[in-house]
């Protein structure tokens, strides 16, 4: 397998002190130990895949997925939490040029029904995740940026059909929301969930269901034949009919090798502190449990945890290794210090990074791939994966069922995912843009 960045990336020192890992045991599945056949293989047990799975299993299909670590080990379990609006970083006007007004709503009503559809099924299942926050609220960290909410504001209504409230910065600690802010937003859409809990019952429910998960199972090969295509596992070979690509940003450039420069791995950084007294959370200002997040284009998220943690994440890092880390997490905490002065002595315990997938287009791909057939793929959620993951899964299980999808299915995401330019060494443009975008957030 050919990788984007280096081994440490895809190994246990990004992930080694994440909170997550301590919330709830996830049921250990087998490795892969001979050759065989399936209907459809999954390679990926993330939102993606495991949503995927659920639904064909429960429709009858004989269906494998194929884990190359544990269950939620890349993005999907060390993620924020947030189950948002999102999936696409296209602006509205790039939307309209390439799909039109209608065709921008239908994209903006997908991210509203990924947030239901999980809202959905967490519900009718009784299942219980850690799940708060009505909506999801931004801030202004310039007073600038307050224009801005205030247009985006009245695109809300038209582009989900959902409330939104705006609110002035002497309107914030009143909320519970005190900081260096200059107003926010809050859209009504969304709530916040403890990521492992949720993976854990969407794995639960997946092998109920019939479906059978391998881990420590890479997919080191990937080869179409005649009658479906033939899977290398720990030197055995599973034989599928479909193929189900949920790999996201820890995909790798030759399995299938038209990912090749398709897709782009961005690190996201997280820390969450011990639990706060009432004493603590009191002093700070910043009260209640909303997921809230910052208006820089390399943002700031952050929550109050029910056990009264402080969960707080970043974008930005661009290289990996242990040095590498070390310095995003001092980054993180200066920046954490800034925002929540009271919070500075705080102890954070636990430190992870992960991947988010950035596309080309600035949109999620879930279809069929060009000139592969009986091979599908779903992915570049840019940061948005609890809620466009899962129903990006949902609707690669009827696609490979060859079904027409009964929810909404929009152009924008059925649109092949096209060539960074640079191809392999695209990571070489990340730090001019990060550089840009940094300077524009100052």
């Amino acid at each position: 397998m050919r990788r984007l960045f280096n081994e440490y990336a895809y190994g246990e020192g990004p992930r080694e002190t994440c909170w997550w890992d301590e919330t709830c045991d996830i049921r250990a599945m087998p490795t892969l130990g001979s050759s065989g056949s399936t209907d459809v293989a999954i390679i990926g047990a993330g939102f993606t895949g495991l949503t995927a799975a659920l639904h064909l299993a429960r429709a009858g299909i004989n269906v494998t997925v194929l884990e190359a670590k544990t269950i939620g080990w890349g993005a999907s379990g060390r993620n924020g939490g947030f189950c948002c609006l999102g999936g696409s970083m296209a602006s509205d006007q790039a939307l309209d040029r390439r799909f039109g007004r209608s065709g921008r709503i239908e994209m903006r009503r997908t991210e509203l029904a990924a947030v239901e559809f999980v809202d959905d099924i967490i519900t009718q299942n009784q299942w219980n995740v850690d799940r708060h926050s009505k909506g999801e609220t931004v801030l202004a960290h310039r007073q600038k940026h307050m224009d801005g909410l205030k247009h985006h504001a009245q695109t809300v209504a038209e582009n989900y059909g959902v409330p939104s409230y705006l609110h002035g910065a002497s309107d914030l600690a009143e909320l519970g929301m005190a900081g260096p802010f200059y107003g926010g937003m809050t859209v009504e859409a969304g709530f916040a969930l403890n990521p492992r809990k949720y993976l854990s019952e969407l794995a639960g429910a997946a092998i109920s269901a019939g479906a059978k998960i391998f881990e420590s199972s890479t997919v080191a090969k990937l080869e179409k034949l005649p009658n479906g295509w033939s899977l290398g596992v720990n030197g055995f070979a599973l034989h599928a009919d479909r193929v189900i690509i949920g790999t996201n940003g820890y995909s790798s450039e030759d399995v299938p090798r038209w990912l090749a420069g398709r897709y782009m791995p961005s690190q996201s950084n997280v820390i969450v502190t011990r639990p706060l007294t009432e004493a603590e959370v009191g002093e700070s200002g910043w009260t209640t449990d909303q997921m809230s997040f910052d208006t820089r284009n390399l943002l700031h998220y952050f929550r109050l945890l029910p056990d009264r943690r402080m969960l707080f994440g970043m974008r930005g890092g661009l290289k990996t290794g242990a040095k590498a880390e070390d310095r995003m997490r001092s980054r993180i905490r200066k920046d954490f210090g800034q925002m929540f002065p009271a919070f500075r002595e705080i102890p954070a315990q636990h430190a992870w990074s992960g991947m988010v997938c950035l596309s080309r287009s600035l949109l999620p791909f879930v279809g069929a791939v060009p000139q592969c057939e009986g091979l599908f793929a779903g992915m570049c959620y840019h940061g948005n994966g609890i809620a466009m993951g899962s129903y990006s899964g949902a609707l690669l299980a009827q696609l490979a069922q060859h079904k027409k999808p009964d929810a909404i299915y929009p152009k924008a995401m059925q649109e092949p995912l096209p060539k960074f330019e640079l191809g392999r060494w695209r990571r070489a443009m990340m730090p001019i843009a990060y550089a840009a975008l940094g300077l524009a957030d100052c």
